[in-house]
């Protein structure tokens, strides 16, 4: 169902990101213009360009799930369980050990602030790019979209179920800018950016004719990856943009080992849960990258909307999004079924 123009940048994703970073390096300034909230006249709507993007992404993400696969899955339900439990308990076990190792360092806030980026990453559903990867690693792709949905459609409950309960872990102010960022995520912002687009684009196919479904991806698919590098061009300008016009190396050191940390953390943590469940290698593949990868692009998003004072805070979210790129595919490739022999 993809069509070629699909296929041909999916295939080149990963060196399309870096490049768009960089872009984002060199020439941050269209990307601040598109941050920034545009009006409509004669009318009084706002157009904001990252949410938008965002929704058209993740109406994609919906359009494509393989929705008969999935009866299977409800039929073998261990996995998806496990996953959706592993992704609320992980950042609790995850996030206190690293604001203790923060404590031990010179910053006067104990790190609040790159934490508070990390818990706002770590509170996200799983990105739906973790099917791309489940997919190239052969893994198991029913039991992928369905904890991308199933996280994704509970994110207005468990995002700021998580953000309240690891807030007291911040100080110098950021436990207020964090509860606040809840309120917004509790507000609309997890359910019109996030949920909806989804199930929307889930709707779609289940109820549309088959070769209705076919044209509709054929245009949203190509469109839905060139916004997710536009959206990945925006984040990267506002928090590169800052970089440039105030060079903090120790910041951006600081940010790049945090968010490793992290993404570390989380993989290995997943990976081990598959083993403790004695999880077949396809499944075990997909359990695990559900655990690493969280939707980083809904993460900055929500810090652009709700701290748009703060674009250091998208630096350790940006180098998540690109270092779980990194982790996935060393995953995929470790973890790839067997080859089934000729003569089986």
């Amino acid at each position: 169902m993809h069509t070629r123009a699909a296929s041909w940048l999916r295939h080149r994703l990963g060196r399309a990101v870096v490049l768009f970073y960089a872009l984002a390096l060199v020439l941050p300034a269209p990307g601040l213009w598109l941050r920034r909230p545009h009006p409509l006249p004669p009318s009084h709507l706002t157009l904001h360009t990252a949410p938008l993007l965002l929704s058209l992404v993740l109406f994609s993400a919906g359009l494509q799930v393989p929705v008969r696969a999935l009866g299977a899955l409800l039929r073998r339900p261990k996995a998806l369980l496990a996953g959706l439990v592993l992704h609320l308990a992980i950042p609790l076990a995850v996030v206190p050990f690293v604001a203790f190792l923060l404590r031990r360092t010179p910053d006067a806030d104990g790190g609040s602030g790159l934490l508070t980026a990390m818990i706002l990453v770590v509170a996200m559903p799983v990105a739906a790019g973790a099917t791309v990867w489940t997919d190239k690693g052969e893994g198991d792709q029913p039991t992928m979209v369905g904890l991308v949905l199933a996280s994704t459609l509970l994110s207005p409950l468990t995002t700021p179920v998580l953000l309240a309960t690891l807030s007291p872990l911040l100080s110098g102010g950021y436990a207020h800018t964090l509860a606040a960022t809840g309120r917004l995520s509790e507000g609309g912002f997890t359910l019109t950016a996030v949920v909806l687009p989804c199930a929307a684009g889930l709707l779609c196919a289940l109820v549309l004719p088959a070769h209705w479904l076919g044209r509709l991806v054929t245009a949203v698919a190509p469109s839905a990856m060139a916004g997710s590098l536009v959206l990945t061009y925006v984040n990267a300008s506002g928090a590169l943009g800052s970089v440039l016009a105030r060079p903090r190396p120790l910041l951006f050191a600081a940010a790049l080992a945090v968010a490793a940390l992290v993404c570390l953390l989380s993989f290995v943590l997943g990976r081990v849960a598959a083993r403790l469940l004695r999880l077949d290698a396809a499944t075990a593949s997909s359990l695990t990258l559900a655990c690493g990868m969280n939707n980083s692009s809904a993460s900055a998003v929500l810090i652009t909307a709700s701290l748009p004072d703060k674009p250091h805070l998208l630096l350790p979210v940006l180098a998540y999004g690109l270092l779980q790129k990194t982790a996935a595919n060393r995953i995929v490739t470790r973890l790839r079924p067997p080859p089934i022999a000729a003569g089986a």
